[in-house]
């Protein structure tokens, strides 16, 4: 892969652009995954020294919000409005498409796809205001869910809850995420060039919850970065499957535009069958196929590119 230098003449707004975009994905490869490994000895330390307090205080504190994830999470619309935010969806850039007006009085999942690499579209459209969404769906409060994984980071879990996230689509807490208006981001495989849609969301769950499914497809997601090549069998996409931190790319500028579809209402069903899952799958799969079909032509793709599903 060839690695080009900006030149020296840019902009300072572009500047500014490319510093956001960089401070974020600072956030999930070093201040997660870094304080994951350097959390425990960093707090032994702390404990050991004479600012112990401040390590018993903080102890305290994660163990009485310890379930906060789970319950509803603890967002900021202060900081959903940053203007980093808007620089960040600037630097791609990032849009959120209505194609229908979704009613403030039902519940909604969205279906996210694809995922991409850091899940930019997704952050940037659900997790800040930089993309109107508010705007958009008057009445409508945006949840991300997110992997068990990034809440157990200490300090990263709260900046991460800030922006609307919540616990990921798991059994046990998917009652609670419905209860308000929530919001899924499935499909964290990602393929440069390709369109795969990962249908790995919670739909056994979903029968017996009162929320309608939404498609949302994000065209431009997986150009946003450059990636390394990761076709089906080799090395590297074993790796992303075992593990889904598992991304190597390099920050490329490509707009992500991201329409959003008609609901899918979803009939509730205490004790769902087979038969209702797969009947549920299949509607899905259709209504993101036919979001992808009419809207693939204004986003430059040709008549022989299509969707499909692994």
């Amino acid at each position: 892969m060839k690695i080009e230098f900006a030149p020296l003449n840019i902009p300072l707004r572009r500047r500014l652009q490319t510093a956001a975009v960089l401070q974020w994905i600072f956030s999930f490869l070093a201040l997660a995954d870094l304080l994951t490994q350097c959390c425990l000895a960093g707090f032994v330390l702390l404990a050991l020294s004479d600012w112990w307090l401040l390590a018993l205080l903080y102890a305290g504190w994660l163990w009485l919000d310890w379930d906060t994830p789970t319950s509803g999470g603890r967002r900021s619309g202060w900081i959903r409005s940053w203007m980093v935010w808007e620089y960040f969806r600037d630097y791609f850039p990032l849009r959120l498409i209505k194609t229908v007006d979704l009613d403030p009085k039902k519940n909604y999942i969205f279906g996210f796809h694809p995922h991409g690499v850091l899940v930019a579209g997704a952050f940037g459209n659900f997790c800040t205001e930089a993309t109107g969404f508010s705007r958009l769906f008057p009445g409508l409060t945006p949840h991300l869910l997110m992997l068990p994984f990034w809440f157990r980071v200490p300090l990263f879990r709260d900046y991460i809850m800030s922006g609307g996230t919540r616990l990921s689509v798991c059994p046990p807490v998917c009652h609670v995420h419905v209860c308000g208006t929530g919001r899924a981001s499935s499909n964290w495989l990602s393929n440069t060039g390709g369109w795969e849609a990962g249908l790995n969301g919670c739909l056994l769950c979903l029968c017996s919850c009162r929320a309608q499914l939404v498609p949302v497809f994000s065209f431009g997601e997986n150009e946003l970065f450059d990636q390394m090549e990761n076709p089906t069998g080799s090395p590297l996409r074993r790796l992303q499957v075992r593990g889904p931190h598992a991304s190597f790319s390099f920050i490329s500028s490509l707009c992500s535009i991201s329409p959003v579809g008609k609901p899918i209402p979803v009939t509730q069903t205490p004790s769902p069958s087979r038969d209702d899952i797969e009947s549920l799958h299949k509607v899905y799969m259709q209504s993101l196929t036919d979001l992808f079909e009419e809207h693939k032509h204004t986003y430059g793709l040709d008549e022989h590119q299509h969707l499909t599903f692994i």
